[in-house]
């Protein structure tokens, strides 16, 4: 009688942990209380998620397989996975080539990065909060013209933007290649957007206590955006990383190459240096890949919180 008793209490308390769920929104796993046809819709998204993972992988898995192996090993008929012995000495021999200075591109190519992304970030936001909250007459004329900029090719722009460093003597030097993109025309487009849709009532209690604009923005504003401007800094940091064609016009010398230059460098007219070429792609990628793997999150909210009105 008792065994019965507990049996029906443990129904009774399932039965209300159900219902509870159901009031609550829990969320339950993918197929649960579904019936055939929700069950292999179910299935068929993971196998779908899997497939498209795998995608994704294989270009990583082929950089860092040819990284770590010969050149007989890449040129082999036969296809193996992994290499019988993983050429770990790759390394070394990529940072040792006299010809091409690895090292020195990717110092290079972080200066670039870290010195162009911040200058972008603060004109850039600045242009961005100014055309969205300071009341002017020629407000909306500036911002009109910084979108007509998006429209101009970049071919357009780039023997002026040459002949200019170069008079100024800037030519195989970082001041050459980061200075011409520290304002991007997108990214003020950005922040306009984003700081149209910010929170009036904090720069309001701001303004009680007495703060202009400059302030306003710095203490008040910034700190409360940093997700966003960490999702604008990510892409930027990645668009100078990848850049190719005017770092390859500015750096004529290697001691201004950037790992994108000293890449190209391995393919030549005459000579295909395929380990190497794998071993300096899998180091130039590695900074990309962490930041977006700790970055993602920002990225995907930064566009979200765009808010493209107004």
């Amino acid at each position: 009688m008792a065994t019965t008793t507990e049996a029906a209490t443990e129904r009774a308390t399932v039965r209300a942990g159900r219902r509870a769920a159901e009031r609550t929104g829990t969320p339950r796993p993918i197929g649960h209380g579904q019936g055939t046809l929700g069950k292999v819709g179910a299935v068929a998204r993971w196998v779908a998620l899997v497939v498209a993972s795998v995608i994704f992988l294989l270009p990583f898995y082929l950089i860092v397989r040819n990284a770590l192996s010969s050149e007989a090993d890449i040129t082999a008929p036969t296809w193996t996975v992994f290499p019988s012995t993983l050429h770990w000495e790759n390394i070394g021999e990529l940072f040792s080539d006299q010809e091409v200075p690895m090292a020195r591109a990717l110092w290079n190519s972080v200066v670039v990065g870290v010195l162009g992304t911040g200058g972008q970030l603060l004109l850039a936001s600045m242009a961005g909060y100014g055309l969205a909250r300071i009341p002017h007459r020629l407000a909306n004329t500036v911002f009109y013209l910084i979108v007509a900029t998006l429209m101009i090719p970049a071919a357009v722009t780039f023997i002026p933007s040459f002949v200019l460093v170069s008079s100024l003597g800037w030519v195989s030097s970082l001041r050459g290649l980061i200075v011409p993109g520290l304002f991007s025309g997108f990214a003020a487009f950005l922040f306009r957007q984003y700081f149209l849709n910010f929170p009036r009532e904090l720069e309001e209690a701001a303004r009680v206590d007495g703060l202009g604009y400059w302030r306003t923005f710095w203490l008040i504003v910034v700190p409360n955006s940093l997700p966003f401007f960490a999702a604008i800094a990510a892409i930027t940091f990645i668009g100078n990383w990848n850049a190719f064609l005017w770092p390859l016009v500015i750096g004529q010398d290697s001691s201004s190459w950037t790992v994108q230059v000293a890449l190209s460098t391995f393919i030549t007219a005459q000579t295909i240096n395929i380990h190497e070429l794998f071993m300096a792609a899998a180091v130039a990628i590695l900074p990309l890949v962490l930041i977006f793997v700790f970055l993602q999150r920002y990225l995907v909210r930064g566009v979200t919180e765009t808010g493209i009105k107004g």
